[in-house]
């Protein structure tokens, strides 16, 4: 028997006929969002892989130019093929410093954002976002195009790219958290967040493929992805409280559906829900815990998605392309990892007991060799993925918010924004400690994910 408090009982074929439009609907905003989210990391990776191109070498390419003609003068320095001002000695902080202005912006743009997000329609939001991102993207690569040479130009851009790129985050979890519920969140958030690493992927192998003949086209060609899945978002993204189609609407009706062979149960609500104030989302219990913990874990993980390729370049002596190509197998590892984490959470029911695990073992495949690439990506973005995206959508449905559903997207982005503040440090003192050898930096990266395995074993206690 299926049964409305308000209105006529409804008949089990309509129930089923319900069931079947609301699985299409969840497996295409699941994969609607996956590409969206995708192509936000697309657009991120090209600095990563151009970072070998900016400051080149150039002394053993003249070595060999010159190798048959002994007889003429050297006019060439070991730095005149590198970009300016990216030529000089100090090249490491101010490649650090770009990427520092980058994930400054996010981290700020994003405790923000959240708070936005709640207030407007995320379809619109979003796409604003896309748009802006692609703008930006592609703006980076016309420096090139136009023989900028400024670093204010890059940093500015750097700087605008990461606060629009804040608009991401909140608005795909939120999206998809409005369309699943909390059986096996771990597993399917874990195979949904891998749009991460895939993201990552391309965009290695996108830039990768233009770095050495046009850098340039390395940016613009992730621009227009993203601004081109922008327009896909404005005109095929479903909130689920506005899905005429299943009769849910966000204005009159809360509503839970289970099996058949129970109660249907639709509950009209006496008021909508207000969003939730900050410090109300703060004070939610685990939140400023996994805050915490994210901070240290996307300290690590950034600190690799930024400078990695470089490092491969330098340590195996690998072009640009080919090390951008190397550097992926992290992000294969990441995706493996992610789905992982959420399986065994599902299992255990313990998501905090998970994290600290994987950081434990992750901690000695931090001081890097090539050939543990795989398995250091596992671990080290599995906690990562998993607290930004399971345990996030845990949080913001938290019993303690008694239903209101308009908490997602600020619990979000304050954990996340958290997580970027590390994203922000990691780099920057990747670029500061490498120029006294690469071993400070897996040294500064030991202690981060020893910092975060702290915090996920308080977690795991509460």
């Amino acid at each position: 028997m299926v049964v409305l408090l308000e209105g006529s009982p409804i008949s089990t074929e309509e129930l089923w006929s319900s069931v079947r439009v609301t699985i299409r609907y969840r497996a295409f905003t699941f994969g609607l969002t996956f590409l969206l989210y995708t192509s936000f990391h697309l657009s991120r990776k090209p600095i990563s892989i151009v970072k070998s191109e900016l400051h080149k070498n150039c002394s053993a390419l003249h070595e060999l130019s010159t190798a048959g003609s002994r007889q003429l003068p050297s006019l060439h320095t070991e730095t005149d093929c590198s970009w300016k001002p990216f030529d000089k000695s100090n090249y490491k902080q101010l490649l650090g410093a770009m990427d520092y202005s980058f994930l400054c912006a996010y981290a700020v743009g994003m405790f923000l954002s959240g708070i936005i997000g709640e207030r407007l329609p995320i379809r619109l939001y979003l796409t604003f976002g896309m748009l802006m991102s692609g703008l930006f993207t592609c703006l980076f690569g016309l420096g090139r195009i136009y023989n900028i040479h400024n670093l204010s130009f890059y940093i500015f851009v750097q700087v605008a790219n990461g606060l629009v790129q804040t608009t991401g985050w909140p608005s795909v979890v939120t999206c998809i958290g409005n369309w699943f519920g909390k059986g096996r969140r771990g597993l399917i958030m874990g195979i949904w967040n891998s749009h991460t690493s895939v993201g990552n992927i391309l965009g290695s192998l996108i830039a990768g493929y233009w770095v050495s003949s046009n850098w340039g086209l390395s940016f613009i060609i992730p621009g227009l992805v993203i601004a081109a899945m922008g327009v896909v978002c404005f005109l095929f993204l479903i909130e689920r409280e506005y899905c005429s189609v299943t009769g849910w609407r966000k204005s009159n009706w809360d509503t839970e559906l289970l099996l058949p062979v129970q109660q249907v149960v639709v509950v009209k609500s006496e008021s909508e829900p207000s969003a939730i104030s900050f410090m109300g989302a703060l004070r939610i219990p685990g939140v400023i815990e996994f805050s915490l913990c994210l901070l240290f874990a996307k300290l690590v993980s950034y600190t690799f998605l930024f400078w990695l390729p470089l490092y491969i370049t330098k340590a195996a002596h690998l072009d640009a392309k080919k090390a951008g190509e190397l550097s992926t197998l992290f992000d294969v590892g990441g995706i493996v990892g992610g789905i992982l984490a959420g399986v065994i959470s599902d299992k255990l029911g313990k998501r905090a007991t998970t994290c600290a695990v994987m950081l434990l073992l992750a901690a000695p495949t931090v001081s890097l060799s090539l050939c543990m690439l795989l398995v250091c990506g596992g671990l080290v973005n599995g906690p990562y993925a998993l607290i930004t995206t399971a345990v996030s959508a845990d949080l913001g449905t938290h019993k303690s918010l008694k239903g209101n559903s308009r908490a997602l997207s600020t619990v979000t982005a304050i954990i996340d924004g958290t997580g970027s503040v590390g994203a922000a440090i990691g780099p920057l003192l990747a670029g500061v400690l490498s120029s006294r050898g690469w071993n400070q930096v897996f040294y500064m990266l030991m202690a981060a994910d020893f910092l975060a395995l702290m915090v996920s074993v308080a977690a795991a206690g509460d």
